[in-house]
């Protein structure tokens, strides 16, 4: 018997993409919402209660309402918005981060997908707070490098405008408050004492992006050299399909550069070790809309239905 799915906001660059993936797959039923009632409240319930899973593609305020319209205690929610992801009740979606993580998937009817920025940097900060190797209360700092499609509708426009102002021919940085929307499950999920001092920066390329985290290694619990982290993330992924850890100096076949498009239409995330005795530079790299978004809701839900977790995705 197929899946019943439905997408609540699949006109949007996350929902998109996850509708794109299911076309290669036979054993997904797609609820299809008709454009004009995309918006309407009672179409909504009734495609949300007939399915078995339905993804939420939405903004935060929208997400919430769609979990208020769930009346049938069989309907599993996968949600890609930042409204629950600290919430008590719902699983975090990074299977990869302990074996309780993909059981709680596994067996949850509310899961709630990383943000893409949290992604990439919970999959350096977790394994090391978990490890003992960086203590709960380092003075973190963060940097990432994204494509403009994780903005949305809007800034796709925006970037993609024949008549776009000169500003959107370099990078930009933001979220310069301090504010931005993933600090929390940034600092949550790992352990964190603090939320993290971080710098994000959208570029004028599609979607791809780099998170690094920069560690002085006099700081760590015990001292380490870049060859031993570079062992510990190996151990900590080695069985891991989604996450590769590559060879320690991969990044000189690149001249020594690392492209934040370079894994755009991805659904796997890769990371590098890199720096000195006295400095490591970890970064991930991988696509905000793959591992990001649509491709980490559907890997939730291959686990969630049991079947193997790269099913229908790009690796």
């Amino acid at each position: 018997m197929k899946t019943k799915v439905f997408i609540d906001g699949s006109e949007g660059t996350t929902g998109l993409r996850i509708h794109e993936r299911f076309q290669e797959r036979d054993d997904i039923e797609l609820l299809s919402i008709a454009p004009e009632l995309r918006k309407d409240t009672a179409e909504r319930k009734r495609l949300i209660n007939s399915s078995d899973i339905t993804f939420l593609c939405l903004p935060d305020a929208a997400a919430k309402e769609a979990v208020s319209l769930v009346e049938n205690d069989n309907v599993r929610i996968i949600d890609s918005s930042t409204a629950h992801r600290t919430c008590e009740g719902w699983a975090y979606g990074f299977a990869e981060l302990s074996p309780s993580h993909r059981k709680a998937i596994k067996e949850g009817k509310r899961i709630a997908v990383p943000g893409c920025h949290a992604t990439g940097f919970i999959s350096l900060a977790y394994p090391l707070i978990n490890g003992g190797i960086l203590p709960s209360d380092y003075p973190v700092s963060a940097f990432s490098i994204t494509g403009y499609s994780g903005g949305g509708k809007k800034m796709i426009a925006e970037y993609e405008s024949s008549e776009r102002a000169t500003e959107y021919d370099a990078p930009r940085e933001y979220a310069l408050s301090q504010q931005h929307k993933h600090l929390k499950e940034m600092k949550k999920i790992t352990g964190l004492m603090n939320e993290p001092l971080f710098s994000p920066i959208v570029s004028g390329y599609y979607s791809g992006m780099i998170v690094s985290l920069p560690l002085y290694t006099s700081m760590l619990h015990d001292k380490k050299t870049p060859e031993e982290v570079h062992d510990y993330f190996t151990k900590f992924y080695q069985k891991e399909s989604f996450v590769t850890v590559q060879p320690f100096g991969a990044e000189a076949e690149s001249r020594g550069f690392l492209s934040g498009n370079g894994r755009s239409g991805w659904d796997g995330l890769e990371i590098f070790v890199t720096g000195n005795a006295d400095r490591i530079l970890l970064s991930a790299r991988f696509d905000n809309l793959g591992k990001g978004a649509s491709g980490a809701a559907i890997q939730c839900m291959n686990i969630m239905l049991g079947c193997e977790e790269t099913k229908g995705l790009h690796l």
